[in-house]
């Protein structure tokens, strides 16, 4: 385990991994909020036609050649995707799915005419399919770092018309910002961090690190400036934590085992999270539902006793019972817990009565809107 810690392979792939997370989930918040995340596997698919490309106009696996080819093919899909939408009557998902689709298969087939040429500069060429995290080196981390450092300059130095634009493009339109440079700024920054994933996490599987960090953090905040900064945090940890399980795990892909993590991450999230989470809003439903059913019977004990016109009157618990249809001994008993009611003696055999303490009276009267109406005692 010590020496793992202290290789300098792991120490790459994780620097690697934790720029890749950053970026990932600053720009993947602004898709998710945007509602275009096949957007980013729109732009993954279509990055593997320019790393053939590169690789066939250098004619080696120069990582810096590869991201240029990669950057230009995902480009040119965003920009068929506009032209689809704005001079056809394809939906953007349409759009979409045809670019992706289109520029993938040309990807394969120059994939696949590259590795039947042979040539040992093609060998793992493949690699890019899914990814190939420790064939990462110290050299490659300086343009990734540079193209990080640059995307996430623009997210801060843009931060007002970015926010505007993702929450109300119409106003943005109307106050003059640059609507269509500002989105074609962002579907460039998200090409951006697909060409940087590539080599770890691969083109396929690329679409996952853009959204899973980004979707994890919405469900904990309620802010975009909270949003981006805890993606971030969140996609640097899936990255460094699947880089750490793939070492420790022979043969383990490291790819996939980031997604993997960020997968989970995103789905305790969705489940756990205390303001969006499944389970705590099941469990506040269930709290609610459970609150009103008690305010309903207490209601009915004090429309009994308003009835009758004292406050102290003690109602028969068969009588609440066949009002409601159910048994109510529990609800009753945890208004009793609660200080609203006060179990009573009546008469031998006639069952359990309840009566309202006067906190209980006061509580039911507001509920009713009585607040100031009197019960004689």
């Amino acid at each position: 385990m010590i020496p793992l810690l202290s290789d300098p392979t792991l120490h790459t792939v994780a620097l690697g991994t934790a720029l890749l997370g950053v970026m990932s989930g600053v720009l993947g918040s602004f898709a998710v909020l945007r509602r275009e995340s096949l957007l980013g596997d729109t732009l993954s698919h279509a990055a593997l036609p320019g790393v053939c490309l590169g690789f066939m106009v250098t004619g080696a696996r120069s990582l810096t050649g590869l991201m240029a080819g990669a950057l230009v093919t995902a480009m040119l899909a965003a920009f068929a995707m506009v032209f689809l939408v704005r001079y056809t009557r394809l939906k953007t998902d349409a759009a979409l799915g045809i670019a992706l689709g289109l520029f993938f298969a040309l990807g394969v087939v120059l994939l696949t005419h590259i590795q039947a040429t042979g040539g040992a500069a093609q060998a793992g060429l493949d690699a890019f399919l899914f990814g190939q995290a420790a064939a990462l080196s110290r050299a490659d981390l300086l343009p990734m770092s540079s193209v990080g450092l640059v995307a996430v300059g623009l997210v801060v130095l843009l931060w007002k018309p970015l926010k505007l634009l993702t929450f109300d493009p119409e106003y943005a339109a109307v106050i003059g910002l640059p609507v269509r440079s500002l989105e074609l700024l962002i579907t460039l920054l998200v090409a951006l961090t697909v060409v940087v994933g590539l080599q770890l996490v691969g083109v396929v599987l690329m679409t996952a690190m853009v959204i899973a960090p980004a979707a994890a953090a919405r469900q904990w905040c309620c802010s975009l400036h909270g949003m981006v900064i805890l993606a971030a945090l969140l996609g640097a940890t899936a990255g460094v934590l699947g880089g750490g399980l793939s070492a420790l795990i022979p043969g383990l892909s490291t790819g996939p085992v980031i997604v993997l993590v960020a997968s989970v991450i995103a789905l305790g999230s969705l489940f756990f999270a205390p303001r969006r989470g499944l389970i705590p809003a099941w469990w506040r439903q269930g709290h609610r539902l459970s609150r009103t059913s008690s305010d309903r019977v207490l209601e009915t004990v004090y429309q009994l006793a308003c009835e009758h016109g004292s406050g102290r009157y003690r109602v028969e618990e068969g009588a609440v019972d066949a009002y409601h249809g159910i048994a109510t001994a529990a609800i009753l008993v945890s208004l009793r817990e609660r200080g609203l009611l006060e179990a009573v003696e009546h008469m031998p055999d006639e069952g359990r009565h309840w009566r309202l303490t006067n906190e209980g009276m006061s509580y039911a009267a507001a509920r009713a809107g009585r607040p100031d109406e009197a019960i004689g005692v």
